[in-house]
């Protein structure tokens, strides 16, 4: 699922990446944060299929356009709009925080595109990871400290949720159960609502129409739940409206925009 760490195809958040090493990085140390800065103007971020029972619970899970969709935890109706988080990427309450985001600044990536072997990086141009005075370090005498170990742990997690979550949205497509979404919300005083579109999500006519053997199975491995997850978490798309309209932060358009081929990783 990772790439070669190439700034034309660096994934969500991501603006460089460095291979971690005990050569260069030997005294380096990683910063704990209470926030997370490169999420403020986030409106959409990719969610695994682990993280749909939290995040159902605060975000609406949608489906991104295009032929390889991907969820996404909707964090905001428009572009650079996230109703949950403050202008310094703190939470405004208590949430579910998607791992996408608190991977971040590491990443597994392929150091060339003929290699397979997978190599922690992280993206030097935050200011979390660094030659710092305060935090952990990430090497003690030349060997990976428990914070690198638990980075790379993370991260190697993260992975193999991804490839979950990937066979999930093909089994979708195999059943041709993805459709282009629409949503109308209508705001007191005004005549016309606004019809959001522009991300996908599952067709609940073609949904019943899913042959019972099929569904037995999907009961049993879990995936039946993921989709009834989705489902029900769109009825907060209506709350994410009315949380912009109280931060005067009100729709401009009727398209979600950002959902079409958004990168899950690297």
């Amino acid at each position: 699922m990772a790439s070669a760490p190439q700034s034309a195809n660096l994934p969500l958040f991501y603006k460089d990446l460095m291979p971690l090493n005990s050569r260069d990085h030997a005294t380096w140390r990683a910063r704990g944060l209470d926030k997370a800065p490169w999420l403020a103007e986030q409106h959409a971020v990719p969610l695994t299929v682990e993280e749909f029972p939290q995040a159902q619970r605060f975000y609406p899970i949608i489906f991104a356009s295009g032929e390889n969709p991907v969820p996404l935890a909707l964090m905001g109706l428009n572009d650079g709009v996230n109703v949950f988080v403050d202008a310094e990427g703190k939470p405004e309450a208590p949430i579910y925080l998607p791992a996408y985001v608190r991977r971040y600044p590491f990443l597994l990536a392929k150091l060339s595109p003929d290699s397979e072997e997978l190599s922690l990086c992280f993206d030097p141009t935050c200011d979390i990871v660094g030659d710092f005075s305060d935090g952990e370090p990430l090497f003690v005498d030349g060997q990976p400290s428990e914070a690198t170990k638990n980075a790379l742990s993370f991260c190697e997690s993260f992975e193999q949720a991804g490839q979950r979550t990937g066979a999930f949205v093909e089994e979708l497509q195999k059943h041709d159960l993805l459709m282009e979404g629409e949503v109308a919300i209508q705001q007191p005083g005004i005549d016309q609502p606004f019809v959001y579109r522009g991300f996908q999500m599952v067709n609940q006519d073609k949904l019943r129409e899913v042959r019972g053997d099929v569904l037995r199975t999907w009961n049993q491995n879990g995936l039946l739940p993921l989709i009834h997850a989705h489902l029900f978490s769109l009825e907060l798309l209506r709350d994410i409206f009315a949380k912009q309209v109280a931060l005067g932060k009100g729709p401009e358009g009727a398209t979600i925009p950002g959902t079409t081929n958004a990168p899950v990783n690297a």
